[in-house]
């Protein structure tokens, strides 16, 4: 018996911790001779999968709470204040510091919205003034932008907690949002922005966290009379709200000495890039150089973020994949312009909902010629054909041909809020526990 729950937990162990070591099938001969090449991490997660089998089988309650405790001491974010899922995140792929303040690069931005985990490194590169400055002589001007920005620049450049909330908003918005997003910028209403009105930003989201932890938004001078703080807000997680440092992307948007304006038609233009950049990326991550990926690579992409547990996660994929067995030939995949007009769809997904209450009133599913319709209205653009079809596929539950679109709808609102609510499937604890279970009961 210690034998075989030795053998299914190392398994587990490899599937929790794949994206640290590849994932191989391991005999049990083998299995002894690499357990000890192991990294920490991977031991750390068998111990604690002995612990947990020790606590379901024999429910000893004085191990669950040294376990906890234990947990506690090694959380250092929480230890001062209670952190929001995105600054969790931001703390958690920063990568560079400056004067006692976290910045993520713009390769920490792009691994944050695409990966699980950050890049591994020993700790922060903490930058000098002079790589600041040589940060700024590297960064292009608005009109040099492209789909590769980000890519381009890597490690070279610097990205503020604030900022990094306003990215993550545009990857979300919908090409009519891009001129309300604008507009809230342009205080004036002179139909240009410039470095000023762009900092608002900053002190808007100092302001809501202050009043979110009750503190006071004043200091007080020596005459008695109360300032605004008008430096810096110091959370003690190197997340300040307003900083003195011109980032890479004031300087892109305003110029090194920060004097110019920025229109709409170079902020609509970067939006549209950006959303672009990271799309290509999580396309590319799965196409490996060829112009398509599989129906069941789209299917994992659009599945990896969201609230399905792995039993459900399964369905979805064993259910596309048996359909399509029964089509004639190899299925064409889906090109990257497929991909990208289905994800710019999603941007605009309370609109489709919208259109769909008001199209179906008493909630009957839609076939697929009302979904190719509403996307079409809700968008201006048509999905092909092929790409409506495996939707369906994936997501009609009794090959009816009709889609329950309320259930669509509540999953791809976790797919559009990706690595905020939940993580990608098959990883980490959760995962090892799972498959722990079903490991020790499959008969041998």
């Amino acid at each position: 018996m210690s034998s075989i729950i030795f053998r299914n937990s190392l398994r587990c162990c490899t599937i929790a911790t794949r994206h640290i070591i590849p994932t191989r099938t391991l005999t049990s001969t083998s299995a002894r001779k690499q357990f000890s090449l192991l990294s920490k991490g991977v031991a750390c997660v068998f111990s604690a999968s002995v612990a947990w089998l020790l606590i379901s089988t024999f429910q000893s309650r004085a191990a669950v709470h040294a376990y906890k405790s234990k947990k506690k001491e090694e959380d250092p974010i929480a230890k001062t204040v209670k952190l929001t899922s995105r600054e969790r995140r931001f703390i958690k792929f920063a990568s560079v510091e400056y004067d006692g303040q976290l910045y993520m690069t713009p390769q920490d931005f792009l691994e944050s919205f695409v990966e699980e985990e950050p890049r591994p490194r020993l700790k922060r590169r903490v930058i000098t003034s002079k790589e600041l400055e040589g940060i700024k002589d590297s960064t292009p001007p608005l009109n040099k932008g492209s789909t590769h920005l980000f890519r381009n620049l890597r490690d070279g450049g610097i990205v503020s907690y604030t900022e990094y909330l306003f990215l993550l908003s545009i990857l979300t918005k919908p090409q009519s949002g891009f001129r309300i997003a604008f507009n809230m910028f342009d205080t004036d209403g002179n139909e240009r922005v410039d470095k000023t009105e762009f900092l608002v930003m900053e002190k808007i989201f100092s302001h809501a966290w202050r009043d979110k932890r009750g503190l006071s938004e004043a200091t007080t001078t020596e005459s008695g009379e109360k300032k605004p703080n008008e430096e810096f807000v110091d959370d003690e997680q190197g997340l300040q709200r307003r900083h003195k440092v011109d980032t890479t992307l004031i300087v892109h948007f305003f110029g090194k000495k920060g004097n110019r304006d920025l229109h709409y038609e170079g902020f609509r233009r970067f939006m549209e890039n950006l959303q672009t950049e990271v799309l290509e990326m999580e396309f590319h991550e799965f196409a490996k150089g060829s112009p398509t990926i599989s129906e069941m690579d789209f299917a994992r992409i659009l599945l990896r973020y969201t609230y399905l547990d792995t039993n459900a996660y399964d369905e979805y994929l064993d259910r596309l994949l048996e359909r399509l067995k029964t089509e004639k030939g190899m299925p064409p995949g889906i090109s990257f312009e497929e991909f990208k007009v289905f994800f710019q769809f999603l941007n605009n997904l309370e609109d489709f909902t919208i259109a769909m209450r008001m199209y179906t009133l008493a909630d009957h599913p839609i076939s697929q010629e009302e979904f190719h319709r509403a996307v079409k209205i809700c968008t201006g653009t048509s999905l092909s054909k092929h790409l409506v079809s495996t939707v369906f596929a994936i997501f009609d539950d009794d090959g009816d041909g009709q889609l329950s679109y309320r259930e669509f709808i509540a999953i791809m609102k976790d797919r559009l809020h990706r690595g905020f609510k939940s993580y990608a499937k098959n990883e980490g604890w959760d995962a090892f526990k799972s498959c722990l279970k079903q490991e020790i009961k499959t008969p041998t």
